[in-house]
């Protein structure tokens, strides 16, 4: 019948598939960093831990632990932070994949 096309019109302030998916991507959010997720493996394997172990140590999910090791994970200062302190590694910044210095401890330089 005539009346299947009109639901498939726009109305106004509607907004086609295509410039629906366009906004999309353009809103996607920056994942960590590749060098974070590397450091962030290593560093727990290196520990003989697994991804569930881990959460568990730092109180987050295992697909946490997943989503950064993938480096889908939004990047969150607190959870990366709990990480780097677990695990006794910087993760992130120029010191990544450096043991963190006991607090106090820091080297001036």
């Amino acid at each position: 019948s005539s009346g299947i096309n009109a639901e498939w019109s726009l109305r106004p302030g509607q907004k086609n598939t295509a410039n629906l998916d366009r906004e999309t991507e353009e809103l996607k959010h920056e994942g960590v960093t590749k060098d974070f997720s590397k450091h962030l493996r290593e560093a727990r394997t290196a520990k003989g831990w697994t991804q569930k172990d881990m959460a568990q140590r730092i109180n987050e999910k295992p697909q946490i632990i997943q989503e950064y090791e993938t480096g889908k994970g939004l990047p969150n200062n607190q959870v990366q932070s709990k990480m780097e302190r677990c695990l006794g590694v910087h993760l992130r910044g120029k010191d990544a994949g450096q043991p963190l210095q006991p607090r106090g401890k820091k080297n001036k330089t």
